[in-house]
């Protein structure tokens, strides 16, 4: 399932994001990616790209954790029937 944070493959490889960055949040990426080199990765030339990207890091991270506490409490119901 694509949304529209995830990149094409064809975006992807043309930016050279290597395979373990290809993640949910992998669009947001490549525009990161090219602030950096054009600013020569200066840390605060590029804050909201990283902000945007790291954001979107965490959303995803909790929403696989609420995704696997449900996963564990159906498993639970079914365990103590």
């Amino acid at each position: 399932m694509a949304s529209s944070t995830t990149a094409s493959q064809e975006e992807l490889k043309a930016n050279r994001v290597p395979l373990a960055w290809r993640d949910s949040c992998s669009s947001l990426l490549i525009p990161l990616n090219i602030c950096r080199k054009q600013k020569m990765y200066k840390s605060w030339e590029c804050d909201h790209e990283r902000h945007t990207y790291e954001k979107c890091q965490y959303d995803d991270y909790v929403r696989r954790m609420k995704e696997l506490a449900k996963l564990k409490s159906e498993a639970a119901a079914e365990g103590s029937d």
